[in-house]
């Protein structure tokens, strides 16, 4: 009895976490500066919503989900929603000219650092460490155009104690920019939209799945949020063994 009460919780708790996805944004027309109201947002599953006065629209969705823009009976692409970087604002524009009597401001584009711009700028700051190798006999030209034994890399082939400071820091250097690679991409808002885990459930749960560099490198947008879907299914199957273990026995009750 006791496991068909754990597979029903479990199927409960499966289908709840399909539902729980939801995709916000605004539609604009071609400008990017008029808002597209009466624009259908529909699911592959058939349901759908319509944007307001002011662009904007809120449908919700599942990890299985696609969605199509279809404006005048024209239907956009498909975008897949694991492949939708920000859920909550996910912003498209139309190939069409809208004149309304509501005027927008134009458009503002703010720039942060991206992950790949602040990697690019430590490996250009530590552009010695990063570049360093270890020193061998190598030849020189000097400005006469004489061709000799390059006596700085000799001379450096005997500091053991700073050639291996420079590979400690070089290592070192390139862990922190690997660690950093997974926490752009394991980061706790994306990944407690995808499993709706909170508090200390999704503190646990960062710690307890945070991926490896290889697989973070490697891994495409879809193999990377099915690895956090998937890892969160597991982790919610053993919250719940958890709790029905943790549940007085009729022995305890009696006593």
């Amino acid at each position: 009895m006791k496991t068909f009460l754990l597979l029903l919780l479990l199927l409960s708790a499966a289908d709840h976490i399909h539902a729980q996805l939801t995709v916000s944004g605004t539609v604009f027309d071609s400008s990017r500066r008029n808002y597209v109201k009466d624009v259908r947002v529909e699911t592959n599953a058939g349901t759908y919503t319509i944007t307001d006065s002011m662009g904007r629209y809120k449908i919700q969705v599942t990890d299985k989900d696609s969605l199509t823009f279809i404006y005048q009976n024209k239907p956009t692409q498909k975008f897949i929603v694991t492949q939708i970087a920000n859920l909550n604002q996910f912003d498209i524009s139309l190939h069409v000219n809208v004149k309304d009597g509501i005027k927008t401001l134009r458009e503002v584009v703010v720039f942060s650092k991206s992950y790949q711009q602040d990697s690019a700028e430590n490996r250009n700051i530590y552009a010695d460490v990063y570049n360093f190798r270890k020193p061998t006999i190598r030849t020189s030209v000097s400005p006469g155009g004489a061709v000799g034994a390059d006596m700085n890399e000799i001379i450096n082939m005997f500091r053991f104690k700073r050639n291996k400071q420079i590979k400690a820091f070089q290592a070192r250097l390139e862990q922190q920019e690997q660690d950093r690679y997974v926490a752009y991409r394991f980061n706790k808002k994306f990944v407690g939209r995808v499993t709706q885990l909170k508090a200390a459930e999704l503190d646990t749960f960062m710690v307890r799945y945070l991926p490896a560099y290889e697989f973070a490198s490697m891994a495409d947008e879809v193999t990377f949020n099915r690895y956090i879907l998937n890892s969160s299914y597991a982790f919610k199957i053993e919250l719940l063994r958890s709790g029905i273990s943790n549940l007085p026995s009729e022995a305890s009750k009696e006593n």
